[in-house]
């Protein structure tokens, strides 16, 4: 079944990728779905990425200090 771009925007999009990858457009709009398909489906969760940084934070002994608005004031050189 033919796809038929009635959005000037997506057909403007797909014009200009098509003039990038020196392709037509019909394999401009193909080029286009596979590599979002890719992408969304090699994307890795958002808990997974911040591992690493999960990992770091606890790696931290607990300071014992308590954050409160006053601190945060202190830092922020607001007495």
């Amino acid at each position: 079944m033919p796809l038929n771009i009635r959005n000037e925007d997506v057909n403007r999009l797909a014009e200009r990728l098509a003039a990038v990858k020196r392709v037509n457009k019909t394999e401009a709009v193909k080029l286009a779905l596979e590599n979002e398909l890719r992408r969304a489906e090699e994307k890795e969760p958002l808990w997974a990425r911040l591992k690493p940084l999960r990992d770091r934070i606890t790696a931290h002994a607990d300071s014992g200090l308590e954050a409160d608005k006053a601190f945060f004031d202190n830092l922020n050189g607001e007495h």
